[in-house]
């Protein structure tokens, strides 16, 4: 085999020395006339056709992951009660319906009462990633806005975004168990509204202005001090113009079912508030619209249109009343009336002993607005706590002014409180200065007259019937005797009296019919009498035109 190796190679060995001295081509076992051979430099190596594929791909492969990388955008983290239809890789995050991310993946958090989903936003929602934005899981929910989420039955459950505004940057949010009823997007005015109760509404209630549905309620708490409501009502563009300052808000809920005068009256903004409830607002019909709310402007929520639409009432003066009855019927809220005008309502019912008189009073605490009884009685009434005040109070009082309950209701037997003037109650004392002012009570009607009937049938007990029959019945004996005598002694007189009275008036009838002789001649009579009368009527009417007839006779006549 032939050496590749050179001759100047030096890990070449030496050729071995021929015997004879030579120059080495006869010695050494070599054939004679073999040529040197030739040594040719190594050539450059070239690869194969078949690795441009791999590295194709793996180009490829790294433009992808490039394009990956790049086209990312932060990744937040969500916190919701629950992972009920979530999955990592597959479930989406969606603004309007566009993909702007995907679930990675879902953990549970360290006190285990919440899950943490981390979401891959694409590089486009990078400003979606700010303090106010908010997330919530899209679902098939019923709510008081109607029934939403019914896609995600065939297509699954996604992750809904409502975009932020703010220009700070946050990657951890606390994601809302509802959908919100307003998104950031939508164009109107925020108003805060206070109540004593929630009612029947609930997130998307519907806001009703002239019966026209114009927003929704946004969000409720409880207040702090637990003593009512605090509601966030969205009301859209353009309809937020026709809130003013001076608007008034009320519940709108159920159904207002009223028995007046008028007849039975049913008032309710829409069938949907029969069910979901409702808030209503209006200018007071007395009115002129004030100036623009402004946004988040704070309103009362009164608890029906007619107490929304009366004046301030002022500031309250506390009244009880100790009554003499039961008070059954009579619950707190109850109206105060003063002839047909509602000047307070009843806030407290109990009852009390009395050691003095040994018997039991029943107190009832009242919440009175003088101010309810119009501008000139406002300036007329002196300033509570004064001495004015005293002295108006004890000349009310002296003239007769008192509380009565009465019925209000004669198919529920509601009662309620009656403030009037009753000059003939008995003397009663009062106290300005008290807090709450002792008013004095009188009975009511029915109670009068329950006591009435009572004396009635005391002084009805007391009559003697017993004894009052046994004279009736010697009466009646008496009586009975009186008719025998009269039917055996009086009585045949009497027929005997009868009949020859008839026997007269017969023989009259006779004479006084017409074809009797009396008649007749009567008859003729008259007749004569007429023919002398004409014959004097005319001799008198002779006389009368020849009163010279008298002396001379009648001018035909010789004498």
């Amino acid at each position: 085999m032939t050496d590749a190796r050179g001759p100047n190679d030096p890990k070449q060995p030496a050729p071995p020395a021929s015997a004879s001295g030579g120059d080495g081509r006869q010695g050494g076992g070599l054939p004679p006339n073999l040529p040197e051979p030739v040594i040719e430099p190594r050539s450059r190596w070239l690869p194969s056709l078949v690795w441009v594929i791999p590295l194709v791909a793996a180009l490829i492969g790294v433009i992808l992951v490039v394009k990956t990388v790049s086209s990312r955008g932060p990744t937040v983290t969500i916190s919701f009660v629950s992972a009920e239809g979530l999955e990592p890789g597959k479930t989406k995050v969606k603004f309007k319906d566009v993909d702007i991310g995907t679930v990675k993946s879902i953990t549970l958090s360290k006190d285990h009462s919440r899950v943490l989903v981390d979401v891959q936003l694409t590089k486009e929602a990078t400003d979606f990633a700010v303090k106010d934005t908010r997330f919530w899981v899209v679902r098939p929910r019923v709510a008081a806005s109607g029934v939403t989420g019914l896609s995600t039955l065939l297509s699954g459950a996604y992750i809904g975004v409502d975009a932020g505004k703010s220009a700070e940057d946050q990657t951890y949010f606390v994601g809302l168990e509802t959908p919100p009823a307003v998104t950031g997007d939508q164009k109107g005015h925020t108003f805060t509204l206070h109540g004593e109760s929630l009612g029947s509404l609930d997130i998307g209630s519907p806001v009703y202005y002239r019966r026209v549905q114009v927003g929704q309620v946004a969000a409720f708490s409880l207040d702090k001090d637990g003593t009512g409501v605090t509601l966030q009502v969205f009301v859209n563009a353009p309809y937020d113009q026709y809130i003013g300052t001076n608007s008034r808000w009320w519940h709108a809920s159920g159904v207002d079912l009223r028995l007046d005068s008028s007849g039975f009256t049913l008032n309710t903004q829409s069938l949907a508030t029969v069910v979901l409830g409702g808030i209503a607002f209006q200018t007071p019909p007395n009115q002129q619209p004030g100036p623009q709310a402004q946004n988040n402007a704070t309103f009362r929520l009164a608890s029906d249109q007619a107490d929304a639409m009366r004046d301030p009432d002022g500031q309250a003066v506390h009244v009880v009343m100790n009554f003499n009855q039961s008070l059954r019927g009579l619950s707190v809220g109850a109206p105060v009336d003063f002839r047909g005008i509602v000047l307070g309502q009843v806030t407290g019912i109990g009852v009390q002993y009395d050691s003095k008189s040994h018997s039991f009073m029943m107190p009832v605490t009242i919440d009175l607005y003088p101010d309810r009884l119009g501008k000139r009685a406002k300036h007329a009434l002196p300033e509570q706590g004064t001495s004015a005040s005293q002295d108006m109070l004890e000349l009310l009082v002296k003239r007769g002014l008192r509380g009565q309950l009465r019925t209000g209701n004669l198919l529920t037997s509601q009662l309620y409180v009656a403030l009037d003037f009753f000059p003939k109650a008995a003397p009663a004392k009062v106290s300005a200065s008290a807090d709450p002012i002792e008013l004095p009570t009188v009975p009511n009607t029915l109670d009068e007259l329950q006591l009435q009937i009572a004396d009635i049938a005391r002084k009805i007990d007391k009559i003697p019937f017993d004894q009052i029959g046994t004279n009736l019945n010697g009466s009646l004996k008496n009586a009975n005797a009186l008719f025998d005598r009269l039917d055996k002694e009086v009585i045949p007189e009497m027929r005997d009296t009868l009949t020859e009275a008839k026997k007269t008036f017969n023989q009259a009838q006779s004479t006084l019919q017409s074809d009797s002789p009396i008649q007749s001649d009567t008859r003729q009579a008259m007749q004569e009498l007429t023919r002398t009368l004409q014959s004097l009527n005319a001799l008198a009417d002779y006389l009368e035109r020849h009163p010279e007839s008298l002396l001379r006779g009648k001018s035909g006549d010789k004498p």
